[in-house]
C-alpha cells in the first residue's frame, strides 16, 4: 500500500525535488485518509450494493454481511436492508413519517375514501441489484414514491368497483385480500416480497356516513318486523290447528250423540213406556181430575 502511494506521488512530484521525510510524511497522511474508506462494512441483515463510478455500473451479485475491501476512488457501496420492513401510510404524525401520507380513492359512486394504510415486506437479495439499477435511490424513498403509488393504485381499481358502503362494512376484508394480491404482483418483478397488507382505517364524507348509519337502521327495523311477522303467522297456524282440532273434537262428540239418540229413539216403544208408567205408580188415582181419569192400558195378554 505505501509503494502504491509512494509512486503516486513520484508522478507529481519527482524525487529529487521533494525532501524524502516530507514525502514519508505525505504518504502517511495519504494512506490515513484511504485506509479506512478501502475496507468496507455490510451489517446484519442487509446487503451491500457495489457500484462503479466511472461507468455507472452495477455489479449483479451484491456483497453479504461482513467486511469487504473495494476500490475508495472507483467504487461506491449502497447499504440495502433485507429484513421485514413495515411501511405505514396514514394521515397521522405519530407513526410512518411525519407528513400526511393517507391515501385517497373514490368509490363505485364516485364518493372520497380517506386511508390509513400499512405493508410489511421483505427484499429479495439476489434482485435488489437490479432494484438499485432501476431507481438509483435508497429504499427509503422508493417506499414513499413509487411504492405508495402502486397501492395507491391498487385500491382505486378495488374500491373503484364497489358501492362505499360494502367498501366500509361488510366487503373490507374481501377489498384488503385484493388490493394485497395486486401489490405482489406489481412489485415482485423489483424484488419486494409482500407479506402483508392491512387497511387500518377507512374515512368517507360525515353524509355518507349518516347516510349509512339511516340504511343500516331502517334495515334492522325492516328485519325486527319481518320477525314479528313470521312469529305471528305461526301463532296463528298454531291457533288454526288448535281451533280445528276442537271443531274436529266436537263434531265427533255430537255425532256419537246423535247415534246414541236414534239409538235409544229406536228402542222406544209404546209397551215400554207403559211399563216404565207401572214401575212408577203407587196405585192411587188423582183426587182432581178434568173429568178423565187416566188408565194404564195393560196388554191384553
Amino acid at each position: 500500500m505505501e509503494s502504491s502511494i509512494r509512486s503516486r506521488l513520484d508522478e507529481f512530484m519527482p524525487r529529487g525535488s521533494v525532501p524524502r521525510p516530507l514525502i514519508i510524511i505525505a504518504a502517511a497522511m495519504l494512506a490515513i485518509i484511504l485506509v479506512p474508506t478501502t475496507f468496507t462494512y455490510i451489517n446484519p441483515g442487509h446487503i451491500g450494493i457495489v457500484i462503479h463510478r466511472a461507468g455507472g455500473g452495477v455489479d449483479m451479485v451484491p456483497l453479504g454481511p461482513g467486511l469487504h475491501m473495494r476500490n475508495p476512488v472507483f467504487t461506491a457501496i449502497e447499504e440495502y436492508p433485507t429484513f421485514m420492513q413495515t411501511l405505514v401510510l396514514t394521515r397521522g404524525t405519530t407513526e410512518g413519517s411525519p407528513n400526511n401520507d393517507e391515501i385517497n380513492v373514490n368509490s363505485k359512486e364516485g364518493q372520497p375514501l380517506s386511508l390509513d394504510v400499512s405493508m410489511s415486506f421483505e427484499l429479495e437479495p439476489r434482485k435488489v441489484p437490479a432494484l438499485y439499477q432501476t431507481f438509483r435511490t435508497d429504499i427509503a424513498t422508493i417506499q414513499h414514491t413509487y411504492v405508495k403509488q402502486a397501492i395507491r393504485q391498487s385500491l382505486q381499481e378495488v374500491t373503484g368497483e364497489e358501492a362505499i358502503a360494502d367498501v366500509i362494512g361488510p366487503k373490507k376484508a374481501e377489498a384488503t385480500r385484493r388490493v394485497q394480491a395486486m401489490l405482489e404482483k406489481r412489485l415482485s418483478p423489483y424484488g419486494l416480497v409482500v407479506r402483508q397488507f392491512t387497511i387500518n382505517e377507512l374515512r368517507a364524507p360525515p353524509t355518507v356516513i349518516d347516510a349509512i348509519n339511516t340504511k343500516n337502521v331502517m334495515q334492522q327495523q325492516a328485519l325486527t318486523a319481518e320477525n314479528e311477522l313470521q312469529k305471528n303467522t305461526f301463532q296463528a297456524q298454531g291457533d288454526s290447528i288448535k281451533a280445528a282440532g276442537q271443531a274436529k273434537a266436537i263434531m265427533a262428540l255430537a255425532n256419537a250423540q246423535a247415534e246414541a239418540n236414534r239409538k235409544l229413539a229406536a228402542s222406544i216403544t209404546a209397551t215400554l213406556v207403559q211399563y216404565e208408567v207401572a214401575k212408577k205408580w203407587d196405585g192411587k188415582l188423582p183426587q182432581v181430575t178434568s173429568g178423565a181419569v187416566p188408565m194404564l192400558q195393560l196388554p191384553k195378554n
